[in-house]
């Protein structure tokens, strides 16, 4: 997001895509599984199991207006891991692309001052099967050892791809105070049934994130924000039964730097720190996440 402030924060705006015309850009979140909770509570992790994941995010859009565009999303996943199967432990990765999708932005609200700047956008789409769901496969045919450790890692944590067509709606606020900043945002995704009889349950996420600005002038800006963000995840259903070991509710804190030049570029970086991970029944949980995010508008 001799200059003032407002026109300096509305570089910023438009440098993360909301100005008007096509814009692009890639994000990444790496998150390294290496803690078991069974139930919410930690237990020994004695067969030393984990699981590396990055998601790339290739983005694309097209603001017809500075309230209302479109964009395209593709993921790109890579996920290495080491679990246990029956007494021996299986090492491998998945690659390949995910689920992509489609949504629209709408800006329903904006005011902007010398002082002072708010906005507040909506948005809804649908992601669609693009991605492979062979992975899941695996719940068809994954008979417990009797004796050997028990795994937190499985076919549908390990998928690319759920093989279902599900709805996203979603909202934001960008709200400024001279120097002083918050952002906010919410998004619910409704899944449908996939591939297998497998349906992923319904999920909440959202995130808050008070913060600054560093730097503030005509062609540059930094801010500092302090993100706290949290996901809130149910039951799937596989075949027409509770899935045990899928449900989650997550929070995490953690700063965050945002870098915009003129009214091209955005950068980001930040991390995530978990503070809360309540899951259900054995579940390799997170232990960090590193977020990056570059976007250019022509």
């Amino acid at each position: 997001m001799v200059a003032c402030d407002f026109c300096s924060v509305s570089c910023v705006c438009e440098a993360q895509g909301a100005g008007q015309g096509f814009f692009t850009g890639a994000a990444e979140q790496f998150t390294h599984f290496g803690t078991m909770q069974l139930d919410g509570h930690k237990v020994d992790n004695e067969t030393g199991q984990w699981l590396d994941s990055s998601i790339a995010q290739v983005f694309a859009g097209y603001n017809f207006t500075k309230r209302f565009g479109v964009q395209f999303n593709l993921p790109i996943i890579h996920r290495e891991f080491k679990r246990p199967e029956g007494f021996a432990m299986d090492r491998g990765h998945e690659s390949g692309l995910g689920d992509a999708s489609i949504t629209g932005n709408f800006v329903v609200f904006e005011k902007r001052s010398e002082a002072v700047t708010v906005r507040w956008s909506v948005l809804g789409g649908i992601k669609l099967p693009t991605g492979s769901s062979s992975r899941i496969a695996e719940e068809l045919n994954a008979p417990a050892v009797p004796g050997a450790p028990e795994g937190g890692i499985h076919g549908h944590d390990l998928t690319l791809g759920s093989g279902s067509v599900d709805g996203i709606v979603g909202s934001g606020v960008f709200a400024r105070w001279k120097h002083l900043l918050v952002t906010a945002s919410l998004q619910y995704n409704a899944r449908t049934e996939g591939d297998y009889d497998y349906q992923f349950a319904n999920d909440l996420s959202w995130s808050v994130a008070p913060g600054g600005y560093l730097i503030l002038n005509e062609n540059h800006s930094l801010t500092l924000q302090l993100v706290v963000s949290g996901e809130d995840k149910g039951r799937d259903t596989f075949q027409g039964a509770s899935a045990l070991d899928t449900a989650m509710t997550s929070v995490y804190v953690g700063p965050q730097l945002t870098y915009t030049w003129a009214e091209r570029l955005s950068t980001q970086v930040g991390v995530d720190l978990p503070v809360l991970l309540d899951n259900s029944a054995l579940q390799a949980v997170s232990d960090y996440r590193i977020r990056a995010a570059i976007n250019w508008r022509f």
